[in-house]
């Protein structure tokens, strides 16, 4: 099956919606060099909270983006990793977050320069 992004009912808008969210892309960015912790994470990205990450986890494991591995040790030890499907986002997260790096400074100015 192949989805259709412009029709309002077909479920790659869900799609879009998780890959286009700021927290999954920034997940998807810190776990591009392997397996991370829950606190490994929440610094590398900074400024979010522990409940958005957590629900940002969970939505993404449930999507099949991530997964979820706990260690049974004390104390418990979880690790987040990018799934196949997950590390096939890689690519074009990369060059988006390249594009946004290249051209803030052309985005800033350019809302600075847009009328209030």
């Amino acid at each position: 099956m192949k989805g259709n992004a412009f029709d309002p009912d077909c479920p790659t808008r869900l799609v879009l919606d998780r890959i286009g969210d700021k927290w999954s892309v920034l997940v998807v960015l810190s776990l591009s060099d392997g397996p991370r912790r829950f606190t490994q994470l929440r610094d590398g990205i900074g400024g979010v909270t522990p409940k958005v990450l957590t629900q940002t986890l969970r939505a993404m494991e449930r999507d099949g983006l991530l997964t979820r591995t706990v260690f049974a040790q004390v104390p418990p030890r979880v690790e987040y990793a990018l799934t196949p499907l997950g590390q096939s986002l890689q690519t074009p997260i990369e060059a988006i977050a390249a594009w946004a790096e290249e051209n803030v400074e052309a985005v800033v100015a350019a809302r600075e320069q847009a009328p209030a």
